[in-house]
């Protein structure tokens, strides 16, 4: 099965910090060898993590929480968005098996952070259910989601998620999508890069730890600032960083 493309661009940085772990390990003595398999173990399964969230083989809490918060979850809701996709509430019912949200796409920023959220509202309960960026969100308009406990789409559109859903509003400033919809934006892997580096600003500092804790010199303060600084990137993408 070929990757989705909302999942392309986290996977290629992933690939690229393990290739930056790897690199120094030729130039590393036993203690820094360890710690940089350390990393890369932590890079390994926090992105397993992430992609179990992604493909529903770890339930991301949306469907649940939408349910603890009162009532009889989405079920018993679907009449109560009937401003939003009519056409998708009657498909729902000849389906049976689905079950259907209003939703709408907010962008997250917050400090050096820009994130994608799914706003889903069952009646006055709602959630916010971070996901991958692709370009399809930057145009969604208010609609339907046909939601399961393993999967968010919107007619033949998936969307991944990219963390827990959460039940209170996500901090800092939300944009909501303008109301009509117009062309899908293309980005670039390196503005997408570019933007993800920002918070990079402290690996030298890292470097510096790394340079105390292992007892090296210049070559060790280079490699602990590159593989941090990597690792920063990374974590960006990983959580489904927003480059609209």
């Amino acid at each position: 099965m070929p990757t989705p493309r909302a999942l392309t661009y986290p996977l290629f940085v992933t690939c690229g910090t393990l290739v930056v772990i790897a690199a120094w390990v030729p130039f590393a003595d036993l203690d820094q060898v360890s710690a940089l398999a350390v990393v890369a173990l932590g890079v390994l399964g926090y992105t397993g993590y992430q992609m179990a969230l992604a493909f529903g083989a770890v339930p991301s809490g949306a469907v649940t929480r939408l349910g603890e918060t009162g009532g009889s979850g989405i079920a018993g809701h679907q009449g109560e968005s009937s401003e939003v996709a009519p056409n998708r509430r009657d498909a729902a019912g000849r389906q049976g098996a689905s079950e259907f949200a209003a939703g709408r796409r907010v962008r997250q920023q917050h400090r050096l952070v820009s994130r994608s959220f799914l706003e889903i509202s069952v009646g006055e309960r709602t959630v916010w259910q971070p996901v991958f960026y692709e370009p399809a969100l930057s145009t969604l308009t208010p609609t339907d989601l046909d939601i399961t406990p393993r999967s968010i789409s919107a007619g033949s559109t998936r969307f991944f998620p990219s963390g827990r859903a959460r039940t209170t509003e996500p901090p800092g400033k939300l944009v909501d999508n303008p109301t009509r919809p117009a062309d899908p934006p293309a980005f670039t892997p390196t503005r997408r890069l570019i933007l993800d580096a920002q918070s990079t600003v402290a690996a030298p500092f890292a470097g510096l730890l790394w340079v105390y804790v292992m007892n090296g010199g210049l070559p060790a303060f280079i490699g602990g600032t590159t593989v941090a600084a990597a690792t920063a990137t990374w974590l960006s993408a990983i959580r489904g960083s927003d480059p609209s």
